[in-house]
């Protein structure tokens, strides 16, 4: 994952915790334009590991949603996951025999 995508991806969960650029900068405890700079094509900084880890916290995400394969996917995924946990050995091969055919 580029720094771009990460960008794009602090976009999409800003958006969906409804978060203005300035709301989150100021949360974070940053400049109240730092969001809306990161998100600017302009920009070539980068975000801190931590700086992003609070970003994703804030918007009330997890690491492990943030960078998922797909985003947007993430919470089917994941229940898609928890079910085949509780599968058998027997019905996952069953399934994906399925799948491959």
């Amino acid at each position: 994952m580029d720094i771009k995508e990460i960008v794009a991806r602090i976009g999409i969960i800003r958006t969906r915790a409804n978060l203005s650029a300035r709301a989150l900068s100021l949360a974070i405890g940053k400049n109240a334009s730092y969001i809306h700079l990161l998100e600017s094509s302009k920009t070539t900084f980068e975000p801190s590991l931590s700086v992003l880890l609070d970003i994703i916290e804030v918007c009330g995400s997890t690491p492990e949603e943030f960078f998922s394969y797909d985003i947007n996917q993430y919470k089917q995924d994941k229940q898609t996951l928890e079910f085949l946990k509780t599968l058998s050995p027997y019905q996952k091969e069953a399934i994906m025999n399925l799948y491959k055919k």
